[in-house]
């Protein structure tokens, strides 16, 4: 079975997901196939994909692996060491800012919202990644703050590595999901993966 999705959601979906399947249905071949970019499932090259809820097309049958996610600002200590944390979205053009590339080539301008107020801000900053895990590493090393998804960061916060601000701008959002095409018959392995995901992974 092939699945494509992006390398954080996969790292995401490893040992609740895909490690678990694997145990339980040790016969069948799980191929995962990671690329930033969205891949149509039409041609029949894949199974399923995996993605944010609000990317799935809507000609396809979402089913949610992780219904909410959340996005998170983090510094380590020793940044923050001389310099002021932000109390708003628009204090971090003070702060050095690890950029995201997206898969379309464009930075990712940060998102905040709060009691309905939104606002989308062009960090400053000199590092680019395209790849979650290193801007985490970057922020981990103290060279600027970094906007994460909040499962990748939060052991880190939790161990005091990381510190997270302006917690209150950053609410939840629709979550992965599993899409495929309704259009055919779902074959048994993936029928599987579905009712493992439905289980909680377990």
């Amino acid at each position: 079975m092939r699945i494509t999705t992006s390398l954080g959601a996969a790292r995401m979906m490893l040992e609740p997901i895909l490690l678990a399947y694997s145990t339980r249905y040790p016969k069948v071949t799980l191929e995962i196939a990671t690329d930033a970019a969205f891949v149509d499932l039409a041609d029949g090259s894949f199974d399923a994909g995996a993605r944010l809820a609000d990317a799935v097309p809507p000609d396809m049958v979402a089913v949610p692996i992780f219904p909410w996610l959340r996005m998170i600002v983090v510094g380590a200590p020793n940044y923050f060491a001389e310099r002021q944390r932000p109390s708003s979205p628009l204090d971090v053009a003070k702060h050095q800012c690890i950029h995201h590339r997206m898969a379309n080539g464009r930075l990712y301008r940060w998102e905040f919202e709060r009691r309905g107020e939104a606002m989308t801000v062009d960090v400053p900053g000199v590092l680019i990644f395209d790849a979650t895990e290193l801007a985490l590493s970057a922020a981990l090393a103290g060279v600027g703050l970094a906007y994460v998804e909040e499962t990748s960061a939060r052991p880190h916060v939790e161990a005091g590595r990381l510190i997270e601000v302006l917690s209150e701008w950053t609410p939840p959002f629709p979550g992965l999901s599993l899409y495929f095409s309704g259009r055919r018959n779902i074959p048994l392995k993936l029928r599987a993966l579905i009712d493992l995901i439905r289980e909680g992974g377990r």
